[in-house]
């Protein structure tokens, strides 16, 4: 399961923003040890497309996809060169696939009118960018020494091109994801282990007062570009909400103008930060949202429910979910002409209904 780090500086309310994504119980400010342990924990991925289909065949069970969140111990100024936790914090990022930065918007005792989220994501990605900077120095002189001769690695060419491309953009304080990292650059990197050449998202911490004020979160849009998705969250709320029963949850989200809440369009960006995909099966004992990489084939999707059916594939029976809703159930469906044969080169879209057919 890929895994999602929360970064942020201390108290920024990764920790709270942890518990309401995962139902933890990470120890959140002031408590002592808020800001220096690390959590993992799983986080369900709500599924509207889901929920419907499982109202439509009765399904006694509703299974959704999940994303991994670690809570990540904060990071502190001249983490960049080990200092305090600084070991720490670096080594939890190097071990997950994408950051979720966390960013304080929110008043507090110490800071009347709000934190400056900017700040907050400058000092997050000085210290990022910096411990990448002295990582690509230290291996620059042996990637160089190791294009050359007769035992040269087949791709040690390409990934020193990639290194040589990196140290410029990061000497000049920019992090990887926001200097055009294309696929190309990105897997020339990926021996490297580099921090700021995973994908990234950002949550700002907003004060209640701050709910639906663009003007917060806008200069952090406008610093990250297409770098990454920026989401206003109010942590606080959000965490007390997810302490509710779903029906109040749902009455206090709304009564406050917020709908469905910040958590699962949270849930889902990560989701699909990675590339990944959801496809869904249906039926009266079970509905099921399974995730897969875009682009994946019939085949290797089936693999994802059992691996004989992978081995054994012989065709996808497939719907789209809205499609399958209209229609009231997948008897109609077939009775009617609407379910799609395909084979083992169909790629499979977020949001398709599937039947495999196999045989082992």
């Amino acid at each position: 399961m890929e895994r999602f780090g929360l970064v942020g500086l201390p108290n920024a309310g990764k920790s709270a923003l942890f518990n309401a994504l995962t139902g933890g119980s990470a120890a959140v400010a002031p408590h002592p040890y808020s800001t220096t342990e690390t959590h993992v924990g799983v986080a369900h991925v709500a599924d509207d497309r889901l929920d419907a289909l499982a109202a439509m065949s009765a399904s006694k069970k509703v299974v959704y996809a999940t994303s991994e969140f670690v809570d990540i111990a904060a990071l502190q100024r001249g983490s960049s060169q080990g200092e305090g936790l600084g070991n720490r914090f670096l080594g939890g990022i190097r071990e997950v696939d994408a950051i979720l930065y966390v960013l304080r918007a929110f008043d507090d005792e110490n800071v009347v009118g709000g934190h400056d989220p900017l700040d907050d994501l400058h000092t997050l990605e000085f210290e990022l960018t910096l411990a990448d900077l002295a990582s690509a120095e230290s291996q620059i002189d042996r990637r160089r020494k190791s294009v050359k001769g007769p035992k040269a690695e087949p791709n040690a060419a390409a990934e020193l091109a990639a290194l040589e491309w990196a140290i410029p953009v990061l000497s000049e304080g920019t992090p990887l994801y926001r200097a055009g990292l294309n696929d190309e650059r990105r897997e020339g990197l990926k021996p490297f282990f580099f921090l700021t050449a995973k994908p990234v998202l950002a949550v700002v911490n907003l004060g209640e007062d701050q709910i639906g004020d663009d003007t917060v979160v806008q200069p952090v849009r406008d610093h990250l570009g297409d770098a990454a998705e920026v989401l206003g969250v109010c942590v606080q709320l959000e965490a007390e909400a997810a302490q509710l029963t779903p029906e109040e949850r749902t009455e206090l989200l709304e009564g406050l103008g917020l709908g469905e809440g910040v958590l699962p369009r949270v849930a889902r960006a990560a989701h699909h930060l990675l590339g990944l995909r959801t496809f869904l099966t249906t039926g009266d004992k079970e509905s099921r949202a399974w995730t897969f990489r875009a682009g994946a084939k019939a085949p290797e999707c089936a693999g994802v429910i059992h691996s004989d059916l992978q081995r054994g594939f012989i065709r996808a029976e497939v719907i789209r979910w809205d499609e399958l809703l209209e229609l009231g159930s997948w008897n109609k469906a077939k009775e009617v002409g609407k379910l799609r044969v395909e084979g083992k080169d169909y790629e499979v879209l977020d949001g398709d209904v599937l039947e495999i057919r196999f045989n082992v």
